[in-house]
């Protein structure tokens, strides 16, 4: 053990090779842990409703607002600070509209500069000049950092910045300063961003969504069973890419497959309207379309719809009857349709079928693709997986992202820990292996990346249908419930049949016990701990409170996507985290970037205090500040190797 404790030592003297420079890091991080925490901000729900979370990304859930108050107080109107805060969010956009109404744009880029350089030097006041010189955008880095940076030398100060803005706004650079110095306001009012789960479906733009977040400076998401859906088509599992298309076309956003994701639909369109050109498909109705799209384009999304509905179902009967582990037998439908009768039979009952039209299926042999349909699907899987766009967001996904984190006391995932109905934790079994709990969540994050990574073919499979699996097993952590009931929707009037019963996990959110042991779970102490969850959106126009269990569990799925908003009353909750304390946000529903810019219209929001400490959580406080603590450990064993003789200085 000693000989490796010091090829360790001697491999970090190669970074810190003399005592001055190591005792230097040392002081250094040890300023760190004094400083305030960053402020984590919690998104979860997004399902592509992409200016809606720009927006929320851009204000920080209020976060710049609240920094605007703490520099001006009262000597700015409202109608200033929301005009300042406008500003800070679409600078180019912003400026532009006052161009066309300001007289004397000089005096207005002054007075604005001169703002914006407050607010920055408050948002930069609890980082240390290292981390906000990284955060500088690289045009203007040298100079932001003079503005927002004190200087005791300089006598007049006053005159020293003055002269330093009024040549910016001489050489014409005005705009382009105030662009990146809002940004940088941006960047550091939120030290990091945690999405718990459901980027995708729904909404029109999941794919602007992972392209803002290919970018951002810190990132993590815990993935909701949306994103594993879409994880599990980018790795060609059919069962999901039929599940991908079908949800697309149900809610009229097939343009993100085609114009977004440059994924190839003609053929399947072509066969949808050989196959179904004489049906209605009034089963198939598109969900929250306006009157904009054409008859024309209605009537093709609706056989699509249809087409890969049949598609969906044949290809879920088989991956049923492959993997007997996944004790799923009651999803095959098909096999249970009275074709003569027009009926089916479930749980003894026989009910009527609203649609009988099914010219691609073998009542004998009802999950058999037809020969087009095979067709169709492999074309599908070779466009899928090779759409290097949507591998690069899967990409990031799987770098940044897991089924559940433990952060800074706090436990996130966006669906639940599957319980019996006594509370006790559930035992599942796959591939000869029983989980429950952390093991279960830790299991199924393992066969996610085995889909994508492992060389051994099988596993390579069992991990692409594991992530099927994931998106609608009643054992699943990500969904939650006793089955999805999507061909019973379809096909069946009597709503009896389209009842999914959520796990008992759901019901027991205000059990203490119950809490307690899932804390424990995932080693978190259960006083003092907090879980932040999403998936089921809190209707709170019903009075539903997101706060669960005396403030310890938060599910802060509010209904970003406008689909939920009719259920939900508002447009979304989200969560912050800072020094002070956490506090939930309420948004109300964005109205549009262009009304937010025109009319200078933030998201109207209302936040509560879930927690605010005695006294200023600091960065030693946190995770960090632990690996922190280790590294100046380790860095002081290093000095004393050097002063003991046991390591030479290199320099």
């Amino acid at each position: 053990m000693k000989n490796l404790e010091t090829r360790y030592l001697e491999r970090l003297s190669d970074l810190y090779p003399t005592i001055a420079e190591a005792s230097t890091e040392i002081i250094n991080l040890q300023a760190i842990l004094n400083l305030p925490k960053g402020t984590e901000h919690f998104i979860t729900d997004v399902h592509g409703e992409y200016e809606a979370f720009a927006h929320v990304l851009k204000n920080g859930s209020g976060s710049v607002r609240r920094k605007i108050d703490e520099v001006f107080g009262n000597t700015l109107s409202s109608k200033e600070k929301r005009s300042l805060a406008t500003l800070i969010y679409y600078p180019k956009e912003k400026m532009e509209i006052v161009k066309k109404n300001e007289d004397n744009m000089e005096d207005w880029y002054k007075v604005n500069l001169y703002r914006l350089i407050e607010v920055s030097k408050r948002a930069a006041s609890k980082y240390t000049r290292s981390k906000v010189r990284k955060a500088l955008p690289k045009d203007f880095a040298y100079v932001i950092e003079e503005l927002i940076t004190e200087k005791a030398e300089v006598n007049d100060k006053e005159s020293y910045y003055n002269e330093i803005i009024m040549t910016i706004i001489r050489i014409g650079r005005a705009e382009g300063f105030i662009a990146a110095i809002s940004s940088l306001i941006q960047r550091l009012v939120v030290d990091h961003l945690h999405i718990v789960g459901d980027i995708y479906d729904r909404g029109p733009g999941p794919h602007i969504i992972m392209d803002k977040l290919m970018n951002y400076h810190s990132l993590d998401i815990q993935w909701g069973n949306h994103d594993v859906l879409w994880m599990g088509a980018a790795a060609g599992q059919w069962g999901c890419i039929a599940n991908a298309i079908r949800i697309c076309a149900r809610y009229g956003n097939l343009d993100i497959l085609e114009d977004g994701y440059g994924i190839n639909l003609l053929p399947l369109a072509s066969f949808a309207i050989r196959m179904y050109e004489t049906d209605p498909c009034t089963c198939f109705a598109l969900k929250g379309q306006d009157d904009t799209i054409s008859r024309a384009e209605m009537e093709m999304n609706l056989r699509i719809h249809k087409a890969i509905s049949v598609i969906q179902f044949k290809v879920e009967g088989q991956i049923v009857r492959r993997q007997k582990d996944f004790h799923m037998e009651d999803r095959g439908m098909l096999h249970r349709i009275d074709y003569e009768k027009g009926t089916i039979t479930l749980d003894g009952k026989e009910y009527q079928m609203l649609d009988m039209n099914f010219p691609t299926i073998d009542p004998k042999d009802p999950y058999a693709l037809s020969g087009e349909e095979e067709e169709v699907m492999e074309r599908l899987e070779r466009a899928f997986t090779g759409c290097e766009k949507l591998q690069e967001h899967m990409q990031l996904l799987l770098r940044k992202g897991n089924l559940y984190k433990v952060h800074n006391n706090n436990l996130l995932y966006h669906g639940c820990v599957p319980l019996n109905e006594d509370g006790s934790l559930r035992e599942v079994t796959l591939f000869g292996h029983t989980f429950r709990g952390r093991s279960l969540y830790d299991a199924l994050d393992r066969y996610v990346r085995k889909g994508f990574f492992s060389l051994d073919e099988q596993e390579r499979e069992n991990g692409k249908d594991i992530m099927w699996y994931i998106w609608l097993s009643p054992d699943s952590p990500l969904f939650g419930k006793d089955k999805m009931a999507t061909f019973e929707r379809y096909f069946l009037a009597e709503k009896e049949t389209h009842v999914e019963k959520k796990n008992p996990y759901y019901k027991l959110l205000e059990d203490e016990e119950v809490i307690d042991q899932v804390m424990r779970e995932f080693g978190l102490p259960p006083e003092s701990a907090y879980i932040v969850n999403g998936h089921v959106p809190v209707k709170s126009k019903n009075g539903e409170n997101p706060v669960k269990c005396n403030g310890r569990v938060m599910v802060i799925d509010g209904g970003f996507s406008k689909a939920y908003q009719k259920e939900t009353g508002i447009a979304g909750y989200t969560l912050i985290y800072n020094s002070y304390g956490l506090r939930l946000v309420a948004h109300e529903p964005f109205e549009s970037t262009e009304g937010a810019i025109q009319r200078e219209s933030d998201i109207h929001s209302e936040s509560v205090i879930i927690k605010r400490v005695m006294e200023r959580r600091l960065v030693g406080d946190t995770d960090a500040g632990k690996e922190l603590r280790e590294r100046i450990a380790d860095l002081e064993e290093l000095l004393a190797a050097y002063r003991s003789g046991e390591i030479k200085e290199k320099r």
